[in-house]
């Protein structure tokens, strides 16, 4: 038997993996580095723009929690307006190609039928 992520006995959260998904995890946050990655620096309004669905305030939430975790950098500008931007720092930039293989691997499994995705997962059991 290959050895997993998460060991027997080790709860998910004090592993690699859950560590991980703690960075990166909720609805917003990976799209967020997605769309920073896409235009290198982007001001809140901009990101707002392109996520859509996302308000004002969880945005603001989202963007304080990826600088806590040190995944996005936030500069702040001292002019009238002020001005804010945001871009990945290189601890985040090391976390694209995860995005990347996260959204090749569904660009290749959404396609299949339903019928053919269930016999796949019960081959598995």
């Amino acid at each position: 038997m290959s050895e997993t992520c998460v060991p027997t006995g080790v709860g998910v959260k004090e592993t690699g993996f859950g560590y991980t998904l703690s960075l990166i995890g909720g609805k917003y946050k990976m799209i967020i580095m997605y769309w920073l990655s896409e235009n290198k620096v982007m001001r809140h309004n901009e990101l707002k723009r392109k996520i859509g669905t996302i308000s004002y305030k969880t945005l603001s939430v989202m963007l304080k929690e990826l600088e806590a975790d040190h995944l996005i950098v936030r500069t702040e500008y001292p002019q009238v307006p002020p001005k804010v931007e945001y871009t990945l720092s290189e601890r985040g930039l090391t976390l694209i190609p995860l995005l990347n293989m996260m959204c090749e691997w569904g660009e290749k499994n959404s396609s299949l039928p339903l019928d053919a995705a269930q016999r796949q997962a019960s081959n598995l059991c």
